[in-house]
């Protein structure tokens, strides 16, 4: 994955050490050096692994483009950080509709919603990656995506609180890429509300919450672009996904995509890139609609010992 924090430079003018002291011959020594990486950006490993962590964004989604400009197919593919590729409680559901709201009204959707979502975190003995995940029961029972907690690893689960807890995955569904992970010790947490697919217009405002780029609690802002998107992920294919352009970016897997009521309407699961070395997003995401998702959490639920 391109890391989007680092801008280029001229190494006529200047350089850095490895912890970005300015070590240069610029004379005037006005070019400050660069910021630091974004916070769990590239956090290492517990235990001390040198393995960078893997930033799931779900699959990110390659768009193969005829000579004319119309889209031929869509190839998926999941990349770790330095660019190497992989192998890739109960809900409440309502029939709120969504409506355009401003600015102040959106901050207290994310007021409410905020509690609900977390980062979903797997240190391995070689690797590690990080995603994020959608509170469904007061006790810690955690919805995110199949290919977040996939490889093998110790799971833990921040909350927006930013208390951290060890979880574990209880239950999986590779063919529809969902999970629950169980966190452990907690009580008294706010459960997401689920929609109902039919209060799901094309121009809708979202919001989509995660941790993009592992920069936790963070929000994106944007409308439904279309309804009933097919994405072949390369291990799966996912059909009838909602498309958003709300920026979504690796780390927002598992992380919820909610109407201006406060209902989580989708599941982010992949993003559209303009090629295989640029991963960041460009106003094409997809979720897993509320429907699918309730439907396949009952389903999970049932596999809980």
């Amino acid at each position: 994955m391109t890391d989007l924090m680092t801008r280029p430079r001229d190494d006529r003018d200047e350089t850095y050490s490895s912890d970005q002291t300015f070590t240069g011959n610029r004379d005037d020594h006005t070019m400050p050096p660069p910021p630091p990486a974004p916070p769990y950006a590239n956090p290492p490993a517990s235990g001390g692994s040198r393995w960078p962590r893997r930033i799931a964004g779900g699959a990110a989604v390659l768009a193969l483009v005829a000579a004319g400009g119309t889209a031929g197919g869509v190839l998926a593919e999941r990349y770790l950080i330095d660019d190497q590729p992989v192998a890739a409680g109960s809900t409440t559901v309502t029939t709120t509709s969504a409506t355009v709201t401003d600015g102040d009204s959106l901050a207290s959707v994310v007021k409410a919603v905020q509690p609900s979502i977390v980062t979903v975190m797997v240190d391995g003995a070689r690797s590690s990656a990080l995603g994020s995940g959608v509170i469904i029961s007061s006790d810690g029972l955690i919805l995110t995506n199949n290919h977040v907690i996939d490889s093998d690893g110790t799971v833990s689960v921040r909350l927006s609180s930013g208390k951290t807890v060890p979880a574990k995955v209880v239950a999986t569904d590779s063919t529809h890429d969902l999970a629950l992970v169980q966190a452990t010790g907690l009580s008294g947490l706010t459960p997401a509300t689920f929609g109902t697919d039919d209060s799901v217009v094309v121009g809708d405002t979202v919001l989509a919450f995660g941790a993009p780029l592992g920069l936790e609690n963070t929000v994106t802002s944007g409308i439904v672009s279309a309804l009933d998107r097919s994405v072949d992920t390369g291990t799966e294919k996912l059909s009838g996904l909602i498309q958003t352009d709300a920026a979504i970016n690796e780390g927002n897997s598992g992380g919820a995509l909610v109407d201006t009521s406060g209902q989580v309407i989708g599941i982010n699961v992949a993003i559209a890139t303009a090629s295989n070395t640029d991963s960041g997003s460009i106003g094409v995401g997809f979720a897993i609609p509320a429907g699918t998702v309730t439907s396949v959490i009952k389903q999970l639920e049932s596999q809980i010992n």
